[in-house]
């Protein structure tokens, strides 16, 4: 008696992932975000200690604002950095790589320390008990959300800008004028970042003309990648 045929599941090999090319267009949405998040926290959040209460109570809305955006422009901004990282195929170096990351997601971090304490501000701001006691608590939180930005934050990202530019310098995965440009920019967050506003908006625009390069440049990259694999 013969045996019927048994029908095997035809063998699947896996397939190598591929990063999109719209995963660079996360870069242009962080971008939009984060500078519409400083320009909120900046503009409506007053340098010194004075009038503290009224800030918080007249500008809630625009800081609520702000830290519902900057959860959403973190993780845009970790999309791009595995997109800028996949572009290096095997010129990755290894200490300019570990000084890429981390100062990418400490940045990242210390700009979410900098909201959440901005939201827990807002949501302090209801039944309050002793006047005197609270606005010295709105003091002290909004002191550690303008120093977590300006003085920490920005100082990550210019590391970041510097070791990125370094690396595209040593590769030519990028052209020369995009890695002085970004070597300047650093530079200027790094020394004046605490002194003027507008110079914070200069990260958020550098990773604009990043990205608008990478979508523009993805098939040349892509060769480059190849010829080195």
């Amino acid at each position: 008696m013969s045996t019927p045929p048994q029908h095997t599941e035809p063998a699947t090999t896996p397939r190598q992932l591929s990063t999109p090319r719209a995963a660079a267009l996360a870069g242009v949405i962080f971008a939009a975000l984060f500078g519409t998040t400083l320009i909120l926290i900046r503009t409506e959040m007053p340098e010194g200690l004075q009038d503290s209460t009224r800030w918080l109570n007249s500008q809630h809305s625009a800081i609520t604002t702000a830290t519902v955006l900057m959860p959403f422009a973190g993780i845009s901004f970790l999309w791009f950095i595995a997109v800028v990282r996949d572009g290096f195929g095997r010129y990755e170096d290894r200490f300019f790589l570990s000084v890429f990351l981390g100062s990418g997601l400490l940045f990242v971090a210390m700009m979410f320390v900098a909201t959440a304490v901005a939201a827990g501000l807002v949501a302090s701001n209801t039944g309050v008990t002793d006047p005197a006691a609270h606005a010295e608590v709105i003091n002290f939180g909004k002191m550690v959300v303008l120093s977590a930005t300006k003085t920490y934050a920005l100082r990550m990202a210019a590391v970041f800008m510097i070791s990125l530019a370094t690396i595209w310098l040593k590769t030519g995965l990028m052209p020369r004028w995009l890695a002085g440009l970004s070597y300047l920019l650093a530079l200027a967050l790094l020394i004046v970042s605490e002194t003027s506003m507008w110079v914070t908006l200069a990260f958020p625009a550098w990773v604009l003309v990043v990205s608008s390069l990478i979508l523009a440049r993805s098939g040349l990259i892509e060769q480059l990648r190849s010829h080195g694999d």
